[in-house]
């Protein structure tokens, strides 16, 4: 049984990563009418621009070849007279050449598909199935190439048709011409016919394009299924997500816990910062951060504070100084020890049984030290 999607059920356009799967797999945006009208459209250009070049060397070479100077046997040397008119040949044809590989890449960077696919050379059990082949002949895409063949020979020849008939009635007069005037005019005449049917192959590969981007969009529509499939493994499944946010908090749930259990008071911002500080006479040089954060973090932290009933103030601008400068088990700043020392002032008068009414400090951050809430410095 097919695992492929239903045509009805395929509603959704692609996604970019629909797309650039399917480039990968070697399934690109592609156009025979295109490549076959860019590579005419070099021929042309190469017939018109250096046509009259590769014929005339071409008569040289004919006429030097079987013409040989025979009044001085002894150096009888053939090839050094060939060797002018062969590169006079030489030089058009190159340009032939190159006009030749520049269209063969045009093509395929016009549409966006230029470049080395290894995918797209592996064998396929479809490319050589029977049944494939004879839904690409009787299927919908044999229909389409049959119009496109069908059109190609109308266009075409129309376009032939209507150059010959416009001159028809002069070519029998060329036979009383001069040989050379009349190569002169039919190669005019050349010129001119392929110019008119590189236009008509222009034409219809400004038609073939747009059906080939079509088809191919069509193709790659995704069904609402694979729709959430892409998003669940971009984006994760929910379930994991979930686990891994829980895992988080438990970290840094755990990370605060530790670092609270000698916190002598934290300061927030109030909501997105929250820092904790220790200070152990005797111990501890300065004031120590053990625990920092912001969102989350801060939350966890002050939610540990309210439990073990250590003591929150409310200092914006010095709880931001002191999350942006200092980490966690590094003493705070120097240029912020005397705001820090007149809270911890504080919250010791507090904690002893003397205290009565005490007044919270007020307290100055040095202008170097000030900063927004996404740590840009605001002095």
């Amino acid at each position: 049984m097919s695992d492929a999607p239903d045509k009805d059920q395929q509603t959704e356009a692609p996604t970019q990563k629909r797309k650039d799967d399917a480039v990968k797999e070697g399934d690109v945006l592609a156009s025979k009418e295109l490549a076959t009208a860019v590579m005419m459209a070099a021929g042309a250009a190469w017939v018109i621009g250096l046509g009259t070049w590769f014929f005339n060397a071409s008569k040289t070479l004919l006429k030097d070849g079987l013409s040989l100077d025979l009044s001085n046997p002894d150096h009888f040397e053939p090839l050094n007279a060939l060797i002018w008119p062969l590169a006079q040949v030489a030089i058009p044809f190159a340009g032939l050449l190159v006009l030749s590989l520049v269209a063969a890449f045009a093509a395929p960077a016009m549409l966006g598909s230029l470049g080395f696919r290894g995918k797209a050379m592996a064998p396929k059990a479809s490319r050589i199935s029977p049944l494939a082949g004879i839904k690409r002949i009787f299927g919908t895409q044999g229909l389409i190439e049959m119009f496109k063949a069908t059109a190609k020979v109308v266009v075409l020849g129309y376009a032939g048709y209507w150059v010959i008939s416009g001159e028809i009635v002069s070519l029998p007069g060329l036979a009383a011409a001069d040989p050379a005037v009349a190569v002169g005019i039919i190669g005019q005449k050349m010129i001119f016919t392929i110019a008119i049917l590189t236009a008509g192959l222009v034409l219809i590969a400004g038609v073939d394009v747009p059906i080939q981007w079509f088809q191919r969009n069509r193709k790659l529509r995704m069904t609402k299924q694979q729709m959430k499939e892409e998003m669940r493994q971009s984006d994760g499944a929910p379930e994991l997500k979930q686990a891994i946010r829980a895992r988080q908090q438990e970290v840094m749930m755990s990370s605060a816990r530790k670092g609270m259990a000698d916190a002598n008071v934290v300061l927030t911002n109030p909501t997105h910062f929250a820092v904790a500080l220790r200070y152990r006479p005797g111990t501890d040089a300065a004031p120590v951060v053990v625990a920092r954060g912001k969102g989350e973090v801060a939350q966890a932290i002050k939610a540990i504070a309210a439990e073990k009933g250590v003591v929150m103030l409310e200092y914006p601008q010095l709880t931001r100084a002191i999350y942006f400068t200092t980490r966690t088990g590094k003493t705070v700043s120097e240029d912020l020890y005397v705001a820090v020392a007149a809270i911890l002032a504080f919250v010791f008068r507090l904690e002893s049984t003397l205290a009565q009414n005490v007044q919270k400090p007020s307290v100055d951050v040095p202008p170097t030290k000030r900063f927004d809430q996404d740590g840009r410095r605001t002095a």
